[in-house]
């Protein structure tokens, strides 16, 4: 499984969204994009336009961003996806 996560370093939702994926033992990569135009740029490219941070990846797949990963653990879906 492969998951990518795209942050800036203060950012309350990246710090949230890193601490759920931690708390289910997910090794993620982070790409922390902070100030970087052509990383946000690239990042937006994956994420279907979505310049905000977090976005979050897994197996290649875009997820979306914090919220998201939250509405997925809620759902009981997160699991699914991690173990795919």
């Amino acid at each position: 499984m492969n998951v990518e996560i795209y942050t800036w370093r203060t950012c309350p939702f990246c710090i949230r969204a890193k601490a759920l994926l931690k708390r289910k033992g997910v090794v993620f990569t982070e790409y922390a994009i902070d100030g970087d135009e052509v990383a946000r740029s690239r990042m937006a490219e994956r994420a279907g336009g979505r310049r905000s941070v977090p976005q979050i990846f897994v197996n290649g797949q875009h997820l979306g961003g914090c919220d998201d990963l939250y509405q997925l653990e809620r759902a009981g879906e997160l699991e699914r996806l991690l173990q795919a």
